[in-house]
């Protein structure tokens, strides 16, 4: 492969990484600010806060941070 296309693909990937990393944080803030609410006073609000923070951290963690980036690493590594 070409220089350009290896250095396109590692620009993917770290962005792809840098989302991963960005959700899983929003995501963590999220569920801490749903559960701080839930503890204050329960609420719709803070049900949705609590499933928008876990949905931002399957997606941070799991869709991207694992199946995009680590086994990505994982094959580059391997070959």
């Amino acid at each position: 492969m070409n220089g350009l296309g290896s250095l396109t693909e590692l620009l993917s990937l770290l962005l792809t990484a840098a989302a991963a990393g960005v959700l899983t944080v929003v995501g963590a803030l999220t569920e801490n600010a749903g559960i701080a609410d839930l503890l204050a006073e329960p609420s719709v609000f803070a049900l949705w806060e609590l499933g928008m923070g876990l949905l931002l951290l399957y997606t941070g963690i799991y869709m991207l941070g694992y199946r995009e980036v680590w086994l990505e690493i994982q094959a580059r590594l391997a070959s």
